[in-house]
Formats: structure tokens, C-alpha cells, sequence
């Protein structure tokens, strides 16, 4: 066998070379993916931070009501104020300043509307009381025989008398149709 040549032992120290970048590369993506690389610091540094942010939950607040001056921390409550970040005492209160505007939490939207979208002290927004309030008609129309004609929906049926012609050529008004 032929030692190999200097070009081949080159290339192959090229190729350690680039995997190592490689995984330099990689090690930054990561960092700039939850944001705690900077560039300018040492590997081991940069590898300390990425384990301390993994464990960290990637350096991502804890989160908080989004009602001014209130910040409190919805890490241990509901699913719900945490998914719609606000705490329970703002979610009933019938003021609070969001974006600095008086706003009030809408129960069936589950966000802030202004004020003026509300009726008196109600927690619901005009527009989802009113669909809310035109289904509560709607099925209770239905359930008493009555039916609206806004989805279309036939009338019950009624016995109607049909004009049917019998062997004599006489109209038969005996028979009825039901429609």
C-alpha cells in the first residue's frame, strides 16, 4: 500500500475542518433561534448560556396580564387568563386600561373591546349578545312550531286537499297530500 499523498491528508484535515464549522454553525442557528447567541463570545460561553436558556424555557418571560400597571404573573392560574393573558380580577373588572385606552373584557370574544361597544355592565360585546340573543329566539321559536324563514327552512307540514281527477272526471276532494 502507498502512504497517502499530502494533497489527500490536506483534504482530509479540510474536512475536520468544515465539520467542526459545521457544528459551529449549527450551535449559532441554534442560539439564534432563542435568542441568546452574540457572536463575539467564546464557544464554551456560548454552549453555557444555550444549556442555561434550554432550562430556562429559552428565555421567554413569564407571562403577565396585559393590562397597564398590572403585570401580574399568570405562570399558576387558569389555562384560560393565561392563554388570553389576563389576570381574573381584569377579565371581570368592568374598566381597564389596555394600550392606553379604557377597554373591558368581553366574555364571549375573550379580548378587550372599548367601552362603547358594551351595554351598561354587561361583560359581553353588542355584536355576540345580539347572535347569542337571535339564537336563543331561534330555537325557542322552533321548539313552539314556529319556524323563521331566515335559514330557509320549510314550514311544518299541513294537510292540503288535493285536486285529483277520479274515474268520472270529477275533482276528488277526499284525498288529501301532505307536504
Amino acid at each position: 500500500m502507498r502512504p497517502p499523498s499530502p494533497v489527500l491528508k490536506h483534504k482530509a484535515a479540510a474536512d475536520v475542518v468544515t465539520d467542526d464549522a459545521d457544528d459551529d454553525v449549527e450551535t449559532e442557528e441554534e442560539e439564534e433561534e432563542l435568542g441568546t447567541g452574540s457572536g463575539s463570545e467564546g464557544s464554551c460561553d456560548k454552549k453555557k448560556k444555550l444549556a442555561v436558556s434550554v432550562s430556562l424555557g429559552g428565555g421567554v418571560l413569564p407571562p403577565c396580564c396585559q393590562v397597564e400597571k398590572c403585570g401580574v404573573d399568570l405562570t399558576h392560574v387558569k389555562v384560560y387568563h393565561r392563554r388570553h393573558r389576563v389576570c381574573e380580577h381584569h377579565s371581570k373588572s368592568p374598566v381597564a386600561v389596555v394600550a392606553g385606552l379604557e377597554q373591558r373584557f368581553c366574555q364571549q370574544c375573550s379580548r378587550f373591546h372599548d367601552l362603547p361597544e358594551f351595554d351598561g355592565t354587561k361583560r359581553s360585546c353588542r355584536r355576540r349578545l345580539a347572535g347569542h340573543n337571535e339564537r336563543r329566539r331561534r330555537s325557542s321559536s322552533e321548539s313552539n312550531g314556529e319556524v323563521s324563514g331566515h335559514r330557509g327552512l320549510q314550514p311544518r307540514s299541513k294537510a292540503i286537499p288535493s285536486q285529483q281527477v277520479d274515474e268520472k272526471g270529477s275533482f276528488a276532494h277526499n284525498h288529501f297530500h301532505v307536504r
